[in-house]
């Protein structure tokens, strides 16, 4: 049973992100181990996060959804978690997957206001409306209670439960045309420009594209972590978030650089490749190559390129209509419109994120589905 609560975190972990184009919601992490009333359970419990994120992917309808998680830095040794629990959240730290801090203070709602995300959250905000207006948006905190199929969301304010995406705020945007820098050795989430002359090499895979907002401290840019002021390493890199939709579901998102190409198929070969094998059926698999299709990022322009042995299609104005759809040959490239959906198969599409959206109710994968039925009751050892 240990093994299969270890399963568990590890599927969590695939859900915990400081990349601002992949999160989807912003929480504190220190507050949700503690919703004793979401399971019954242990005083805190790790696995409270897995129910919260299940219950985001069912709001927005989509897999692999992911969320910004603020950590205090008690928490690393904090006794009511157990001892794999407490390892596993070091090693998100060290890994940048969160952000561990030793005052959080409202870092949770500065990361909100900068990338325009909802906050999930019970506690009531209270005055801070004049510093963060959307605080008063209807579906920009919501309370994640119990529910008759796990949690649900309430709203704190306003009137819908669905959480609600802002835009960046003009600082937001701004923080982000830019790479940065923490002087600190080691920096996990901005690089460590300290640290000797592979200092910068850290996180590669991630950053900078990838880096989180810095926190404004009278008005500079600051590692939330260490405090320090961070220096300015010139633009981030171009990108586009491209999401998969099969079925009708969106089954996740992917950020495309111009660094990197990425692969789309059953079963790409390279890493990073985008693989679709387990949501497909066997009439699909059989169409689709194992890389089906290559996404590049040049000058702005995403282009396209065909890699399969049985073609694919583009829907251009993300048209359905079967005369709208331009078929694209094996290796044939094409510079994909904003609105432009690629189709590797009927009903197996790629796009630009903002313009792909489940359009049929389907129940998202959970990553508490490796959890036993008593997981979060048992007694910590």
């Amino acid at each position: 049973m240990r093994f299969e609560i270890s399963k568990v975190l590890d599927a969590i972990e695939g859900r915990v992100s400081t990349d601002p184009s992949m999160a989807r919601a912003v929480v504190d992490l220190a507050e949700v181990i503690r919703w004793q009333d979401l399971d019954g359970g242990r005083p805190a419990s790790l696995l409270r996060l897995g129910m919260v994120i299940d219950a985001l992917s069912r709001e927005v309808e989509e897999d692999s959804v992911p969320v910004y998680a603020i950590v205090h830095r008690a928490l690393l040794s904090d006794a009511d978690l157990t001892s794999n629990e407490r390892m596993v959240v070091r090693r998100w730290a060290d890994d940048g997957l969160v952000e561990v801090l030793d005052h959080p203070g409202d870092r949770m709602l500065e990361v909100a206001d900068l990338l325009g995300l909802p906050v999930l959250s019970r506690v009531r905000f209270d005055g801070l409306g004049g510093r963060y207006p959307w605080l008063g948006q209807a579906g920009r905190v919501l309370a994640p209670v119990p529910g008759a199929g796990g949690p649900v969301f309430i709203a704190h304010v306003g009137g819908g439960q669905s959480p609600a995406s802002g835009s960046r705020s003009p600082v937001g945007a701004k923080l982000l045309a830019r790479q940065w820098r923490c002087p600190e050795s080691g920096c996990a989430l901005f690089g460590g420009g300290g640290g000797g002359a592979f200092a910068d090499l850290a996180r590669v895979d991630r950053a900078p594209a990838g880096q989180p907002p810095p926190s404004l401290r009278n008005g500079v840019p600051t590692c939330p972590r260490h405090g320090t002021r961070l220096g300015d390493a010139g633009p981030r890199p171009r990108t586009e978030v491209l999401a998969v939709r099969i079925g009708g579901l969106v089954r996740r998102r992917f950020v495309l650089t111009e660094a990197q190409p990425v692969l789309v198929g059953r079963a790409p070969d390279p890493s990073g490749g985008i693989v679709l094998g387990q949501w497909l059926n066997d009439e699909t698999r059989r169409w689709i190559s194992r890389s089906h299709v290559r996404f590049e990022l040049r000058a702005g322009e995403v282009i396209v390129t065909d890699t399969s042995t049985n073609g694919s299609g583009v829907r251009p104005g993300g048209s359905m209509a079967e005369p709208d759809r331009i078929a694209l040959a094996p290796q044939q490239s094409r510079v994909l419109g904003q609105a432009d959906i690629v189709e590797l198969y009927p009903g197996v599409q790629v796009a630009r994120a903002d313009d792909l959206h489940s359009d049929a109710r389907f129940s998202p994968n959970s990553v508490m589905a490796e959890a036993p039925t008593m997981a979060m009751r048992l007694p910590r050892p």
